[in-house]
């Protein structure tokens, strides 16, 4: 089943881990990041056609392999001359001897023998006294225009052929783009970015319209693409399949993505949703077993999100499970899934920081908890509609908090970490130091004292 409305992220439904007598087994939340983190090492360096370069981090020097421009061109409009005028015009192209001109755009090869270009706004075409075509300068045409060279862009006058045009380790923006397509690149030497393929389960899952009773609608399509952009990772399409054994095993075998933005490359992590609780339907372990992987993160000790397991499969893929019900998922992927993607991608570990805390949270003894939260007056408070299934509170949420097992206090600060949308939680606002006494007291209570020259004229007369 993929998408519960109810379940985990609530009150457990059937027996629990615990109640098992395994729940030792579980790792605390800390623990969960830190073996996600440690689990991956970067992707090595690669090219990308330069369509998918945005945003990557270069890993080579982008170098000019020719001159740049690669050959002299017309900055104008106007007319190729050899020598002063009048001009006698020939074809665009023509090798120009002394006193001929060639019309030519801008961006044009300027011909042999040019020795400059006459603007059209300052160039005249008219006749000699024989009735032959000549080129006269006029209009808006300046003294001695034009001047030897002018108006011509001469070749390598922005690079030359091995000028180093952008160092590597920058992040790349559209110019850098632009700018390596003029130097001749077609593609580009970047820092390694996983790719990740989505495996969306459960067959009452609708995808479009008001689902009936006993359907619910997928959140995890339009969802997590975006999110794993956000978390460094490339979305190499997804798959649906049902809740058969036998689709789960197909969907773990298939090595090959759909998507035309994995550029042909075999996924680095399978995110799969559902199946990963205990029971007879749930077929993420198994089929992880049956193709040799083995479990690195087996269940979290948090709420929600426990049930998320994150595999290595022998050909170096990773599958991370996340649980069926919306939030809870979210939560799992941000656990496990942000700091493996980071790790990945060449990235530091995703950062917490400290909040104080705006509420008492009562303790939950062996299990950290995870709640979305609003900031109001610079204290963090549990946001509404959090319960299971309910994506409501993490939509208006402005971080998450991970409240540790023994719970918060009013005013306590408290590990937080920011939504993959959001802008980073601000720090605490450091308490205003006392300003030292000076020596002049004349200055009347409660206005600051005058910055720069003081006009003394009021006081006059």
């Amino acid at each position: 089943m993929t998408q519960e409305p109810h379940g985990e992220a609530g009150a457990p439904q059937g027996p629990t881990e615990s109640q098992h007598g395994d729940h030792n087994l579980d790792h605390t939340w800390a623990e969960a990041r830190q073996a996600a983190f440690d689990a991956a090492t970067p992707i090595p360096p690669g090219p990308v056609p330069l369509r998918q370069a945005l945003g990557r981090r270069l890993a080579r020097d982008v170098v000019a392999l020719q001159d740049m421009p690669h050959y002299a061109s017309s900055a104008m409009d106007g007319w190729a001359v050899n020598g002063s005028g009048p001009w006698i015009p020939v074809d665009p192209g023509t090798r120009l001897a002394p006193h001929q001109a060639s019309p030519i755009a801008t961006g044009g090869l300027i011909p042999p023998g040019a020795k400059a270009v006459l603007r059209t706004e300052s160039a005249l075409l008219g006749k000699d006294d024989e009735g032959l075509p000549i080129l006269r300068t006029g209009g808006s045409a300046r003294p001695g225009e034009p001047r030897a060279g002018e108006h011509i862009r001469k070749a390598g006058e922005e690079a030359l052929a091995g000028d180093v045009l952008v160092k590597a380790g920058v992040d790349l923006n559209p110019a850098h783009l632009a700018l390596a397509a003029v130097a001749g690149h077609d593609e580009l030497y970047v820092q390694g970015k996983p790719v990740v393929r989505l495996v969306l389960t459960g067959s009452e899952v609708v995808e479009q319209g008001t689902p009936a009773p006993g359907q619910v609608r997928d959140t995890f399509g339009p969802q997590l693409p975006g999110v794993v952009a956000m978390l460094g990772g490339i979305p190499g399409g997804s798959q649906r399949i049902g809740d058969s054994y036998a689709e789960w095993l197909a969907a773990l075998e298939d090595v090959v993505p759909e998507a035309p933005d994995a550029r042909g490359q075999p996924a680095d992590v399978v995110i799969t949703t559902g199946g990963t609780g205990r029971s007879g339907t749930d077929h993420l372990r198994r089929a992880v077993a049956e193709l040799g992987g083995r479990l690195l993160i087996n269940g979290v000790a948090m709420r929600p999100g426990h049930p998320a397991v994150l595999a290595e499969l022998p050909d170096g893929r990773f599958v991370l499970g996340l649980p069926g019900n919306p939030l809870a998922a979210m939560m799992a992927l941000s656990t496990v899934g942000a700091p493996l993607l980071a790790a990945l991608g060449h990235a530091a570990m995703p950062p917490v920081q400290e909040v104080p805390c705006g509420t008492m949270i009562e303790p939950d003894p062996g299990r950290t908890r995870l709640m979305p939260f609003r900031l109001l007056f610079g204290m963090a408070s549990p946001a509404q509609h959090t319960g299971p299934g309910m994506m409501r509170g993490l939509a208006s949420a402005d971080g998450v908090l991970v409240v540790p097992p023994h719970g918060v206090q009013l005013g306590e600060p408290v590990p937080a970490f920011p939504l993959p949308w959001g802008p980073p939680i601000p720090p605490p606002e450091a308490p205003a130091k006392a300003k030292p006494r000076t020596a002049r007291t004349s200055q009347p209570k409660g206005k600051p004292a005058a910055a720069g020259p003081v006009d003394w004229s009021a006081l006059l007369g």
